[in-house]
């Protein structure tokens, strides 16, 4: 037997009668049998409510074929239940003790039997302590780093905190070769009946390093007018090495609702979410719904993930919430929610188009906080999402007031590199206009302020250098560089000639 067929497991692939038992027995035996999966082309997999996923351990290839993901008869605490879940066959484990590591310290003095992802965690020490309408507490600090038998962390995804203890070190072990999710359309039809904020699983998890995901494609079919919180159709995991290349994805609709004091909530919900993943790089990838369209939230959420890379990418936006360490966009068009980050390391834009009230948001959530660098080369932001300019639009954009604890000490890039910047200013109105940095915070006016942040808040340490070459405007009038020119006196700018 050169591959395994669902049809051989019984499945119908009539669009109407439910595959999923099929499916999981299908990948069970291929696991066993270390034998890769291949769908009938041109089957159309219906699959309602199951109790348990599909575990996928080999390659498996859906083109041609079909699936239905029907969560309209979804209980509300079984939403969290993925369709497929794609594991290691080699089992994780937890170490007894690891010696608390310093941030970018080279080495953890420890040895592993094969090249591993680590993750540690510091409970009770809270990082990314939230402010504003979701605020929280924070979470745990924890990193996700890639160690060698010797103990050696991959220098281009570092330790980015100190540990005074570490709590809990997982140790996933990575495969040698690669497995492949290739081809296959998706669609889900969106629960109805929602009875509270938490999110709806049903999709595809990974947890395994090393995947490939190629060629897929989702649709979504929004039955429900209000919309549905969603992790999306791909959720990866703490996990490395993720490549997601040729795929289309469609954003869920907005999900909107009222408090219990009767105040209008909306919720962020997801097309793509990833946490605590090391090297994820998206390529040749694309939206369903106009990355314009904001009556669609953004197609992508992130936490806890480093070195990420989205290569000739058409999306609403780029975000990472719990911070990410560095960050390349090339050749990608962002739509109407921008770019919003917050971590450290190096932002790096080239060949890009964005849009977005701010082209770049440091997000005032998590204290507009980036510890790093940020470059940009050769983009083109059409600022406002191309509507009438009736204010002043910042091309990096965030804010801080210097009065909350985020769990560590923000700043904003230490230096900002633009060589190659268009701005769209054509349609500039009275009153409106642009500038290269936004207020950042519009209560710093002064050196009285200054001294009581220094006494009593938490200091937002702002940009030291910016350096401009080849910055062009539509109008051709001069942009602003700094909102709050009081926040901004001492910050170097150097403008290069063309």
């Amino acid at each position: 037997m050169e591959f395994v067929s669902y049809k051989a497991f019984g499945a119908k692939g009539d669009g109407k009668t439910s595959d999923i038992a099929a499916i999981i027995a299908a990948h069970a035996y291929a696991n066993e049998h270390s034998l890769p999966v291949k769908a009938e082309a041109g089957a159309v997999y219906y699959i309602p409510y199951t109790e348990s996923a599909a575990v996928v351990r080999t390659d498996t290839d859906w083109t041609g074929a079909s699936f239905i993901l029907d969560d309209r008869e979804i209980p509300y605490d079984k939403r969290g239940g993925n369709v497929f879940s794609v594991e290691s066959d080699i089992p994780a484990y937890h170490l007894d003790s690891v010696p608390a590591p310093k941030k970018l310290q080279a080495k953890l003095d420890i040895t592993l039997p094969e090249k591993s992802m680590v993750i540690l965690v510091e409970e009770g020490t809270m990082r990314y302590r939230r402010k504003g309408g979701d605020a929280n507490n924070g979470s745990s600090q924890r990193d996700s780093v890639v160690v060698d038998t010797d103990g050696t962390v991959d220098a281009s995804a570092p330790i980015i905190w100190d540990y005074k203890k570490v709590t809990s070190a997982l140790v996933k072990p990575i495969p040698a070769k690669t497995l492949t999710l290739r081809g296959g359309t998706f669609t889900t039809i969106t629960a109805e009946d929602i009875h509270g904020r938490s999110y709806y699983g049903r999709g595809i998890s990974i947890t395994r390093s090393d995947v490939t995901v190629d060629g897929l494609t989702h649709f979504v079919d929004n039955r429900c007018p209000h919309g549905a919180p969603y992790s999306g159709i791909l959720q990866m995991q703490n996990c490395a090495y993720i490549t997601v290349k040729n795929c289309t994805f469609t954003p869920h609709l907005y999900f909107r609702f009222n408090l219990p004091d009767g105040r209008p909530y909306g919720q962020g919900t997801y097309d793509i979410t990833a946490g605590g993943v090391v090297g994820l790089t998206f390529e040749n990838c694309r939206q369903t719904i106009d990355i314009l369209d904001s009556r669609y939230w953004g197609v992508m959420g992130t936490n806890f993930c480093k070195n990420m890379v989205l290569k000739e990418c058409i999306f609403s936006r780029f975000d990472a919430h719990q911070g990410v360490a560095n960050v390349t966009i090339t050749g990608c068009s962002l739509g109407y929610q921008g770019t919003e980050v917050i971590g450290l390391g190096t932002v790096w834009l080239e060949d890009t188009t964005l849009h977005g009230s701010a082209a770049v948001a440091l997000r005032p959530d998590f204290g507009s906080h980036w510890e790093g660098d940020m470059v940009i080369r050769n983009c083109t932001w059409i600022p406002n999402n191309g509507r009438p300019l009736t204010r002043l639009h910042p091309f990096i954009g965030g804010s801080n007031t210097e009065d909350h604890d985020f769990g560590y000490d923000c700043t904003m890039p230490h230096t900002i590199t633009i060589d190659g910047l268009h701005i769209d200013d054509s349609r500039t109105q009275e009153g409106g206009g642009i500038c290269l940095i936004g207020y950042m915070n519009h209560l710093r006016k002064d050196e009285e302020y200054e001294a009581k942040v220094a006494r009593e808040g938490y200091p937002y340490q702002p940009t030291g250098t910016l350096k401009i070459r080849n910055l062009t405007t539509a109008t051709g009038r001069e942009c602003i560089i700094a909102a709050n020119q009081f926040m901004f006196r001492n910050m170097n700018v150097i403008k290069e000639e063309k």
